[in-house]
C-alpha cells in the first residue's frame, strides 16, 4: 500500500508512503493514487485535497529502478508517464503539503497541484540532467511557467536543489511554514477552500488554469463567461443573498443535483 488517505470534513488528505525509496513514484503507486482520488474528485462533499509525503521526502523523485532497463521502444509504446495527465484532470483543487525533498518527479508532482506550501526543510529541484536525461513529467514546462526561463534554465542545466525560502521567491511556492505546522497550515487552507461553492471553486481553479494556454482577449472572455453561467446555480443566489442579509452563507456545490 503506496498511499494512505484521510478524511477530514470536506478535505481529502492524500500521503504518498513508500518510505523505503523516499516515496519515489513508481507506476504502481500512480496507479494507486488514482483509485483513491479520482472517486473522491466526483464526490460533491470533498471540496480540496492536500497531498503530502514525510518529513524526509514529498517524493524524491521518478522510480529510476523502474524504467533503467527500458529501451526507447518501450518507452514510447508504453507512453510512459502520460498516466501523470489524469492526475492534472482532476477537478478539486490540490494543495500540495511538501517537506523535506522534492526532486525530478516530486517536484513535477507538486508543480501539478493547484498550490505548493513547503516546510522550511523542503528543497526542491530537477536533477534529471545528472543521470543523462531531462524532465518528462511537466517539469521544463510548468517550471518555466512557474519561475521564468532564467530561473528554470538554471534549475533545470545545472541540476541544483533550492531550499523554501528560494522557491518562495521565486513563485514555485506559494507559502512556507515551519516544520512542525505545515500539516496544520495546509489543512486550515484546504478547510477554508472546501467551505465554499465547489462549483465556483471549480470554474476559479478551470478560469486560472486557462490564463496559460490562451490570449490575454480569450481568457477574459472565457473568464466572463463562466462568470455568467455561475448564475445558473443556487449557491450564487445563496451566496449573494447572505451577503446582502450579512450572514455567513449555506452553500450546498454539486449536493443538490445528486439528490435529484
Amino acid at each position: 500500500m503506496y498511499i494512505k488517505t484521510k478524511r477530514i470534513g470536506r478535505v481529502a488528505l492524500i500521503q504518498l508512503h513508500r518510505p523505503e525509496a523516499l516515496n519515489a513514484l513508481s507506476t504502481a503507486l500512480l496507479e494507486e493514487l488514482l483509485e483513491h482520488m479520482e472517486p473522491l474528485d466526483a464526490d460533491p462533499e470533498v471540496g480540496c485535497f492536500v497531498i503530502t509525503g514525510s518529513d524526509r521526502a514529498f517524493a524524491a523523485g521518478a522510480d529510476i529502478k523502474e524504467m533503467q532497463e527500458k529501451s526507447f521502444l518501450d518507452m514510447f509504446h508504453e507512453n510512459y508517464f502520460v498516466g501523470w495527465e489524469r492526475f492534472t484532470r482532476l477537478r478539486t483543487p490540490k494543495i500540495a503539503a511538501v517537506a523535506g525533498y522534492a526532486l525530478g518527479g516530486g517536484c513535477e508532482l507538486a508543480m501539478m497541484c493547484d498550490m505548493l506550501f513547503a516546510a522550511e526543510s523542503a528543497k526542491f529541484g530537477q536533477p534529471e540532467i545528472r543521470i543523462g536525461v531531462i524532465p518528462a513529467i511537466g517539469g521544463s514546462q510548468r517550471l518555466t511557467s512557474l519561475i521564468g526561463k532564467a530561473k528554470a534554465m538554471d534549475m533545470i542545466l545545472t541540476g541544483r536543489m533550492i531550499e523554501a525560502i528560494e522557491a518562495l521567491q521565486m513563485g514555485l511556492a506559494s507559502r512556507v511554514f515551519a516544520n512542525d505546522t505545515l500539516l496544520e497550515e495546509t489543512l486550515q487552507v484546504a478547510e477554508t477552500i472546501a467551505s465554499y461553492s465547489k462549483p465556483a471553486v471549480m470554474m476559479a481553479k478551470e478560469v486560472v488554469d486557462k490564463s496559460l494556454e490562451v490570449s490575454l482577449k480569450e481568457g477574459i472572455a472565457y473568464e466572463r463567461r463562466a462568470f455568467h453561467a455561475l448564475f445558473a446555480t443556487p449557491d450564487q443566489k445563496e451566496g449573494m443573498q447572505a451577503f446582502i442579509e450579512k450572514r455567513t452563507p449555506h452553500f450546498v456545490g454539486f449536493r443538490q443535483a445528486v439528490i435529484a
